[in-house]
């Protein structure tokens, strides 16, 4: 007898720690796969649905549930996160074993916790960054009924003493979403410069179209034959290599960013607080022969993605600072909307991105169009 109640107080004992891991334990509302041989998690709702890299987080794959093409604006690079770092490091990094654009694209991003409730997915991530001792945490969230999806970041340092920061949000389009002459760029941009060549790896040297260094307002760069040209446009030359830094709009506390395939009738746009990242840079790449393409469309701390040095010397353009402090021990934070949808006929262009009380108006004044997009939450 005393061995039987031995026996079900062990049973029972185990009942409780099995239920106690499963309760801590992420539960089973995403999709674990593989996407070009390499594993995935996948996030969806009833419109959208997102697979991100179990190293890295890169996002990789976003489509609309009901497209039956399938149209990825993601093919290739997709969406990383550069932190903390953003451009090439110097050569005592590099033997630090430091890697370009930062950890948090080469390390693995645990699931610490995900769950569905009231129609709301949410999916913690944690990444550990040893080289720079600091902590990346991200949580995505999205809303049944809505074509957005809600990030936010989290950076904790480890360290005893302030740092400048560099952090980049490598937004890149790729693939049949990025044709050359078609695919438009929009943002709530003003004051703008084209990339040094010096600062660039492009060869041979001849690949640019822009001039050097020269500041412009955006959209119309100077290019090395002192003529305009439109930077929403992608170009319709190659190969070519370009880069364009601009500065957000000083009066809105929310800036945007677009892309837009009128043909295709397919938006990707991003909506972040000014203060948190006050710079895009666009970054061109279009090698030609049938090689890949992209549009990076990278909002950041930092007008172009330079080594730490090189920023942090630079301290400010544009009366702009071109860098973010972490406090010791402590945690910064940033967040942005990231919405993917169907356009109208007839919708051509982005002129605004605004964020109402309940949606996301996006307006084509010239066609007098508008999307109206649902947000649920306070942002």
């Amino acid at each position: 007898m005393r061995s039987l109640s031995r026996r079900f107080a062990l049973l029972l004992v185990l009942t409780v720690v099995t239920a106690a891991v499963a309760a801590q334990s992420p539960q089973e509302s995403i999709d674990r796969g593989t996407l070009d041989g390499r594993p995935v998690i996948t996030l969806s709702n009833d419109k959208l649905s997102l697979a991100l890299r179990a190293v890295g987080g890169s996002m990789v794959r976003l489509v609309m549930k009901d497209d039956s093409g399938q149209l990825n604006p993601f093919e290739g690079l997709g969406h990383f996160v550069c932190v903390d770092g953003f451009g090439p490091v110097s050569k005592e990094e590099e033997a630090a074993r430091l890697p370009g654009h930062g950890e948090a694209h080469r390390v693995p991003w645990d699931v610490v916790a995900s769950g569905k409730e009231d129609g709301t997915l949410t999916v913690q991530f944690s990444a550990a960054l040893p080289l720079v001792h600091e902590n990346f945490r991200r949580t995505l969230r999205l809303v049944d009924g809505e074509s957005v999806i809600y990030i936010e970041s989290e950076l904790e340092s480890l360290l005893a003493f302030d740092r400048p920061i560099n952090w980049g949000e490598h937004a890149t389009i790729s693939g049949a979403f990025l044709e050359q002459g078609k695919t438009v760029t929009d943002m709530s941009a003003t004051r703008a410069m084209t990339r040094s060549y010096e600062s660039e790896a492009v060869d041979p040297p001849d690949h640019h179209n822009l001039a050097d260094f020269k500041e412009f307002k955006w959209p119309m760069a100077p290019t090395v034959t002192g003529t305009l040209v439109d930077m929403r446009i992608s170009p319709t030359i190659a190969p070519v290599m370009d880069q364009t830094t601009s500065l957000m709009d000083p009066s809105r506390p929310l800036a945007y960013v677009t892309a837009l395939h009128p043909e295709r009738k397919a938006l990707l746009g991003y909506v972040f607080r000014r203060e948190e990242y006050p710079w895009i840079q666009i970054w061109d790449s279009y090698p030609g022969g049938g090689r890949r393409s992209y549009r990076g469309m990278e909002f950041a701390v930092q007008p172009f993605d330079l080594p730490r040095r090189d920023v942090i010397q630079t301290n400010s353009m544009f009366d702009t600072p071109t860098y973010r402090w972490l406090p010791a021990q402590s945690k910064i934070t940033s967040s942005f909307i990231m919405f993917y949808t169907r356009t109208p006929d007839g919708f051509s262009q982005v002129d605004d991105v605004r964020l109402e009380r309940d949606a996301i108006a996006i307006e084509d004044r010239r066609n007098n169009k508008r999307i109206t997009l649902k947000v649920s939450r306070s942002w």
